[in-house]
């Protein structure tokens, strides 16, 4: 019989079964390799660092095969305009290297307006970074937009 491959926990994942929030830790890199069978490109988000000129970092987090629209954002999040923040300054601005930015991790570093846009609604589920490049979670979208203080919104590029 195959032992299992115990996966070592991320913080996000510490964090998580902390507060008794149920997820599931997975190993996968979406922008390598093939997925796992259960596992489509359209459950896997991305979770974006932009700056808006009147309320600072933002979060954006649509799936991963879309573009977030940087004017639905700024509407949202009552700025004027937003812009992706340069990746040499992210992991300051975050805490996070590109790849591993996280609405877990980042709101218990940082009070950011945090927005997640509808589809993950509409999914049920979905699939974040844990804070990690190739580690990520599972988890149900209104229990994650609760714990993390986030809203959903239309952010999709048409």
């Amino acid at each position: 019989m195959a032992k299992k491959v115990k996966i070592k926990k991320t913080l996000v994942d510490q964090i998580l079964d902390k507060a008794k929030i149920e997820h599931d830790s997975l190993s996968l890199n979406a922008l390598e390799g093939s997925l796992p069978d259960d596992i489509s490109k359209e459950d896997i988000f991305k979770t974006l660092a932009l700056t808006g000129d009147k309320t600072g970092p933002v979060i954006g987090i649509v799936q991963i095969t879309e573009h977030l629209s940087e004017k639905k954002l700024a509407k949202v999040s009552g700025n004027k305009k937003v812009s992706m923040i340069p990746q040499k300054d992210l992991q300051k601005t975050t805490g996070y290297i590109h790849g591993a930015n996280n609405p877990v991790g980042i709101r218990q570093k940082h009070n950011f307006p945090i927005f997640i846009d509808n589809r993950a609604l509409e999914l049920g589920q979905m699939i974040v970074s844990a804070g990690e490049v190739g580690r990520s979670i599972r988890i149900d979208s209104q229990v994650l937009a609760d714990f993390v203080g986030a809203n959903f919104a239309d952010l999709i590029e048409e």
